[in-house]
């Protein structure tokens, strides 16, 4: 059972969209249960000026995503920084059991997106993670799920780990 914090946050989520010209990026996901999630920051005088979000998953992740924009708006990144899944969690007025993973993916978006931002004004190369969609193997090695890496089949069209689609060639759909 969810409570009423976290049904509002899902009906009515708050901060969601894209910062176009985002001064940091933080996405994270967690390819056996779907949820996948974007912090966009504008940071301005080392304060989170503005969060944005978007999040594909279960109405606990949009929650989680909803809450955590709310609670590192306006702070300062050291502050932002200190913001754990625990805390999130609570805001929340508590997650099922099953559905705290959650609130780890939100907290750690934001320390990426902050990482991101800290990396990018201090000059350093700021390298894109290559999404790991593409099914390429080497057929000596054995065949594996492109989003939970778990070897399947040759040829499967389902990874039973993850409940994952796959075409017909054992690449993902």
């Amino acid at each position: 059972m969810y409570s009423k914090t976290v049904m509002d946050h899902f009906k009515n989520p708050r901060n969601v969209g894209v910062i176009e010209d985002a001064d940091g990026v933080g996405e994270v996901g967690n390819p056996l249960c779907g949820d996948m999630m974007t912090i966009y920051l504008k940071v301005k005088d080392d304060r989170i000026d503005d969060i944005k979000f978007q999040t594909f998953g279960c109405g606990a992740a949009i929650a989680v995503s909803s809450m955590l924009s709310e609670l590192a708006k306006g702070k300062t990144l050291e502050e932002a920084k200190k913001i754990t899944n625990k805390d999130v969690a609570e805001a929340l007025e508590g997650l099922p059991k099953n559905k705290l993973h959650c609130s780890n993916l939100g907290a750690d978006a934001l320390q990426v997106a902050i990482r991101n931002y800290e990396h990018r004004k201090a000059g350093k190369t700021v390298i894109e993670p290559a999404r790991k969609e593409a099914h390429e193997h080497n057929h000596e090695e054995g065949c594996y799920c492109p989003y939970c890496d778990t070897e399947v089949d040759e040829g499967a069209t389902f990874c039973k780990a993850c409940n994952s689609l796959l075409d017909d060639a054992g690449q993902s759909a």
